[in-house]
């Protein structure tokens, strides 16, 4: 009984790559696109990237930052300097100019963010445990990280 299954189990493995294996074979004259690469999604350069992040932090502190106590109030504006800082990693690990050596210094401020946004939630100053600090702080120090270590 053993060897039936096992065998049914093979034949049908058997067929299932024959015909995925056909499937991909073609012999038609319509024009293929497989030597053009997959594009990458959701990837800029490092120097729009950069802009993009001090911007947003730029813009957090034009509007007057988070000056209220309470927890909650300040989640959008934690929101709104964290999407540019992810969109700075995915551009700093493409950049092939420099060495992974050269981000580490960003990379543990970005680390930091990513901690402080993981809470899930702003959690306000009024109790005394925060995580603005890690998210809002470490984005003003990753904008003087940037204008101390710029890349051309």
């Amino acid at each position: 009984m053993g060897r039936y299954s096992r065998g049914k189990t093979v034949s049908a493995l058997v067929l299932a790559v024959t015909i995925a294996a056909a499937s991909g074979c073609s012999s038609s004259d319509e024009p293929t696109d497989y030597a053009k690469p997959a594009a990458t999604v959701g990837t800029v350069g490092i120097e729009k990237a950069t802009t993009s992040f001090k911007a947003s932090v730029e813009k957090f502190d034009a509007d007057g930052g988070c000056l209220a106590k309470e927890p909650g109030t300040c989640w959008e504006q934690m929101q709104a300097v964290m999407t540019p800082a992810r969109s700075l990693r995915r551009a700093m690990n493409l950049e092939k100019s420099v060495g992974a050596d050269f981000w580490t210094g960003a990379y543990a401020l970005l680390d930091t963010m990513e901690k402080g946004i993981a809470v899930g939630e702003d959690r306000g100053t009024a109790v005394g445990v925060t995580n603005r600090p890690d998210v809002l702080g470490s984005a003003h120090e990753l904008v003087d990280w940037l204008d101390a270590h710029p890349v051309k």
